[in-house]
């Protein structure tokens, strides 16, 4: 019973923000690796951003770097990822992902994990 579900994707401004919602159920998302991925039109779904278990890791992929943060709220078992100075470059159909074991590193590699949300679209346009 192990489910992600997105949410908070929209249309936005270059330059603006928003704060996407993976919530949880079926495990902590203070225990599993968790991260965020992207897949623009017409490419392949790439790593954005990642925790190991626990939070003792993250990483975040060049191009989203000092302007998304990953982050989570184990009360309400969801994680988020928050988009400032968002790019037009940026619009993809964002998903969260989690594998269900303790993990000492995450991995931008979608072969790591093995259980996906059903994506949420950001649109990043004037």
């Amino acid at each position: 019973q192990l489910q992600l579900v997105e949410s908070g994707g929209g249309l936005v401004q270059p330059g603006g923000s928003l704060r996407l919602s993976c919530a949880a159920s079926g495990f902590s998302v203070d225990s599993f690796a968790i991260g965020w991925f992207r897949q623009a039109p017409g490419k392949e779904r790439e790593g954005v951003s990642c925790f190991s278990s626990g939070g003792l890791r993250t990483n975040y992929v060049d191009s989203v770097k000092g302007r998304f943060t990953i982050s989570r709220d184990a009360a309400k078992n969801t994680v988020y990822l928050q988009m400032n100075s968002l790019k037009p470059e940026d619009t993809a159909v964002y998903y969260c992902a989690t594998v269900p074991r303790f993990e000492i590193y995450c991995s931008f590699s979608k072969s790591f994990y093995n259980a996906w949300g059903q994506g949420t679209q950001v649109t990043v346009s004037s």
